[in-house]
C-alpha cells in the first residue's frame, strides 16, 4: 500500500491507494506532536499492513512565513543567497517601483551560501571542502540561528 500524506497546521491530509482505488483521509492535526495525527492516520489506513508512505509538511513553512519559531539560518548554493528575497514573479504590481517590498521571512544575514554545483542531471559538478564546510558550520554558528533550512541547486536530482 502507498500512502502520502501532508502535514498542515489544521489538518493532516492523505491520499493512498487501496485495493485499486485512491481514496483519500483528512485528519485534524496534533500542532503540540504532529507525529500523532501521522500515526493515527496510518493506524486507520494501513493497520498491521506494509506501508509505503510519502510525507511533506507545511507547518515549518508556515511557521517561517507567521514568523513564528526558531530564529531560521538559510543555506543555499552560494551565488544564490537573495533567492528567498527576490521571490516569485507572480507578484500583482510587479512592475510598479513604488510598491512596498514584502519583509523576507529570513533576513540578509541569515542566509548563508555553499560553494558547490550539481547539474540539472544530477552530476556533482563542484563539492565543497572541509574547510568550507567549517566556515559556514562558524558563520551559522555566530548568527545564533536556532534551525537551518537547506535549499541547494538540483539537490533533488543527484
Amino acid at each position: 500500500m502507498r500512502v502520502a500524506i501532508d502535514t498542515g497546521g489544521t489538518f493532516t491530509d492523505c491520499v493512498y491507494l487501496a485495493d485499486g482505488e485512491l481514496r483519500v483521509l483528512k485528519l485534524f492535526s496534533t500542532p503540540a506532536d504532529p507525529a500523532l495525527a501521522v500515526l493515527e492516520a496510518l493506524k486507520r489506513i494501513a493497520d498491521a499492513e506494509i506501508v509505503e508512505v510519502r510525507h511533506g509538511t507545511t507547518v515549518a513553512t508556515n511557521a517561517m512565513l507567521e514568523r513564528k519559531g526558531a530564529r531560521v539560518a538559510f543555506v543555499t548554493t552560494a551565488g544564490f543567497e537573495d533567492t528567498i528575497a527576490i521571490g516569485r514573479q507572480t507578484r500583482a504590481r510587479l512592475y510598479d517601483w513604488f510598491a512596498p517590498i514584502p519583509i523576507c521571512i529570513v533576513p540578509r544575514e541569515l542566509c548563508f551560501g555553499v560553494p558547490e554545483r550539481v547539474s540539472a542531471e544530477g552530476k556533482i559538478l563542484r563539492s565543497p571542502t572541509d574547510e568550507e564546510i567549517s566556515a559556514l558550520v562558524n558563520a551559522i554558528r555566530i548568527s545564533e540561528a536556532e534551525s537551518v533550512a537547506i535549499s541547494l541547486l538540483f539537490s533533488f536530482a543527484s
